[in-house]
C-alpha cells in the first residue's frame, strides 16, 4: 500500500503495490532519457524499448507518485467538446482529435492484452448530460459535430439504469476505465524485462547539451542521451513560454461505497459549471460493495486556501442523486494542466534542441493525452511520420482560445500583488498545529508551518519558479503557487513543477511567544 506523506490518498494509491527502484549512483547513458514515471513516461519508455531503443527512466519520487496516482483514470471524449475544437481548429483537425482518442484507448487495451496486465480495464459507454435536465445548445452542437465526424454517438432521453432522471443525454460508445497504478506496475515490469532502467528518488534539475547529445543533470550525476522526454505533467525545463500557454487547476474527488451491482457500469459527465464526472471502481475481493467515484469542483491551483468545502459540495451532489451512497472511503485532489486553446501539447519543446520533447496540457483527459503523447513522441524519435504532429505541436500559436489566454495571464499577473499585502495571520502564534500560513516578517513574506508537535518551520514564500507568493493548501498540507501551479511540501520540498528547487530556508526574525498558543490567540481575537 502506498500512502501520501502529506494530505490525501487516492483509492489507487491505497489499493496497489508498485515496484520501487533505487536512484542512479552516478553518470549513465542511453538512447533516450525519460523524465517522469507516470503514464506518460512509462508508456513512452515501453514503446521505444519495443522499437529497439535503450531507455533510462528517472522520477523525483517513484512509479505513479505524481498525478497518475491521483487521476480518476477514465478514457472519454475531450473536455473541450468536439464542436469547440472544430470551431477553433477546423473539421480536419477535429477528426484528428477523434482519431487520437480512439488510437490512444486502443493502444492501452492492446498493451494490457500483450503484457497480461491485471488492472481492471473495461470498455463501457459514457454519457454526457445537462444538469438543467433539458436538451441544450451544448448537447445539440456536440451531437451534430460528433455525428459528422462519424463517431458512435446516440441521443437518448435519459441515462439508462439510474434511479434519478438525468434528462436528455448523449451516449458515447466504447469508452474505457482502469486502475492506473496497477497498469503502471505492469508497464514497469515489462520495461525492466526488455532491458529498460528505472530509477526513483532522482530529480532532474536541468537539461543541456546539443541536438545530438543531451545531458540531463540530476542531483546525483548526469545522464547522456540522444533524446530526452519530459513527462512531468508540466515541463520543468521551460522557464516561461509553455507556462503562459496553460494553467494548473486542482480537481477534487470523493469515493463512496454503493451496494455491489446496484449501479450500471458506465461513465458520466455533465455540462455544468462546475462540472462533475462519475465512474465506478471495484472494491476489495469478496466485498459486497463498489466505489462510486465522483470528481469536480475545479479551481485554479493556489487560489483556494481552504478547499475542504469542495469535497462537501461533491458529496452533497452525490447524495442528492445517488441516495444509496454509503460512507466516504476516500477523498483526494489532483492537478490538471489546462491548455488555453483546449488541445494538449505533445512533441518537441519549442525552446530546446530538436531532441527534447514534452508531454503536457492534459486537461481532464490525462490517461488519453499521455498515451497519445507517448505514441506521437515515439514516432518523432524513431523518424516515423505522424499526422498528429502539427495539431499537438507545443510551438503552435494559441489563436483559438485567445480570450482564455488573456484572462489567464491577467489572473497570473494579479497574483503578484500578494507581495504588497500583509500575511494571513498577524503572528505565528495564530497558526494551529498541522497548519501553515504566510506571515509578514519585516520586509519578507515567509511560509510558516506548525507541525503536529508544535514546532515551527519557516521557508521563503517566494515560489522558486518565477517568484509568485505561495498559498497554504489546508486540504493537501502543501504550499501552492497561484501563478503557474507549482506545489511544495510543508517543509518546502518540490511536489509539482514547473519549480525545480525547494522553497528557500528562512529564519523568523522574532521567536514565537512560547506562552501563548493558537487556542489562547483565538480567545484574544475572536
Amino acid at each position: 500500500m502506498n500512502k501520501s506523506p502529506n494530505g490525501t490518498t487516492s483509492v489507487w494509491l491505497a489499493t496497489a503495490t508498485v515496484p520501487e527502484y533505487p536512484p542512479l549512483p552516478g553518470d549513465d547513458q542511453a538512447d533516450v532519457c525519460v523524465i517522469g514515471a507516470g503514464i506518460a513516461g512509462l508508456s513512452t519508455a515501453y514503446m521505444l524499448l519495443r522499437a529497439g531503443k535503450s531507455v533510462i527512466v528517472i522520477d523525483a519520487a517513484g512509479i505513479g507518485a505524481g498525478e497518475t496516482g491521483r487521476t480518476t483514470a477514465h478514457f472519454f471524449p475531450p473536455d473541450e467538446r468536439y464542436f469547440e475544437i472544430e470551431r477553433g481548429f477546423g473539421s480536419e483537425k477535429a477528426a484528428l482529435v477523434a482519431n487520437t482518442y480512439r488510437q490512444a484507448t486502443d493502444c492501452v487495451e492492446a498493451i494490457i492484452r500483450r503484457e497480461r496486465i491485471d488492472c481492471e480495464f473495461e470498455r463501457l459507454d459514457g454519457y454526457l448530460f445537462s444538469p438543467e435536465h433539458r436538451w441544450d445548445e451544448t448537447l445539440e452542437r456536440e451531437y451534430a459535430v460528433t455525428t459528422r465526424l462519424g463517431l458512435d454517438v446516440r441521443r437518448l432521453e435519459r441515462v439508462p439504469g439510474l434511479s434519478f432522471d438525468t434528462g436528455p443525454c448523449l451516449r458515447f460508445a466504447r469508452q474505457a476505465q482502469f486502475h492506473p497504478l496497477r497498469y503502471l506496475a505492469g508497464l514497469a515490469d515489462a520495461i525492466t524485462r526488455m532491458g529498460g532502467r528505472i530509477h526513483g528518488n532522482m530529480r532532474a534539475v536541468s537539461i543541456d547539451g546539443d541536438s545530438s547529445n543531451a545531458h540531463v543533470r540530476t542531483e546525483a550525476g548526469s545522464i547522456h542521451a540522444g533524446a530526452v522526454v519530459v513527462a512531468t505533467n508540466t515541463p520543468f525545463n521551460d522557464r516561461l513560454v509553455m507556462h503562459t500557454k496553460q494553467a494548473g487547476y486542482r480537481t477534487y474527488v470523493v469515493a463512496t461505497r454503493v451496494p455491489k451491482d446496484a449501479l450500471p457500469r458506465m461513465l458520466m459527465w455533465d455540462t455544468g459549471d462546475p462540472y462533475y464526472y462519475v465512474r465506478l471502481a471495484s472494491a476489495p475481493a469478496g466485498a459486497n460493495y463498489e466505489l462510486l467515484i465522483v470528481g469536480g469542483q475545479d479551481h485554479k491551483t493556489g487560489q483556494d486556501d481552504h478547499p475542504e468545502h469542495r469535497y462537501d459540495k461533491i458529496e452533497a451532489w452525490v447524495r442528492k442523486r445517488f441516495p444509496l451512497a454509503g460512507e466516504v472511503d476516500y477523498r483526494w485532489s489532483g492537478e490538471v494542466m489546462e491548455p488555453s486553446d483546449g488541445v494538449a501539447y505533445l512533441g518537441r519543446n519549442p525552446l530546446d534542441h530538436d531532441n527534447v520533447y514534452i508531454i503536457t496540457g492534459d486537461s481532464g483527459n490525462g490517461m488519453t493525452h499521455c498515451t497519445a503523447g507517448a505514441i506521437l513522441i515515439s514516432d518523432l524519435i524513431l523518424g516515423r511520420a505522424n499526422d498528429w504532429s502539427s495539431l499537438y505541436s507545443p510551438a503552435r500559436k494559441a489563436f483559438h482560445g485567445i480570450g482564455d489566454f488573456i484572462t489567464e495571464q491577467a489572473n497570473t499577473l494579479a497574483q503578484y500583488t500578494d507581495w504588497l499585502r500583509g500575511g494571513d495571520v498577524e503572528s505565528v502564534d495564530e497558526i494551529a498545529a498541522g497548519e501553515g500560513a504566510v506571515v509578514r516578517d519585516g520586509g519578507r513574506l515567509l511560509a510558516v508551518y506548525r507541525s503536529e508537535d508544535g514546532g515551527l518551520q519557516a521557508v521563503s514564500a517566494a515560489c522558486t519558479h518565477l517568484g509568485c507568493a505561495v498559498h497554504w493548501n489546508s486540504g493537501e498540507k502543501s504550499w501552492d503557487c497561484p501563478c503557474h501551479g507549482s506545489r511544495f511540501a510543508a517543509d518546502g520540498e518540490v511536489l509539482h513543477g514547473p519549480a525545480r528547487r525547494p522553497l528557500a530556508a528562512a529564519t523568523l526574525s522574532e521567536p514565537p511567544d512560547e506562552h501563548k498558543g493558537p487556542a489562547q490567540q483565538d480567545e484574544a481575537h475572536p
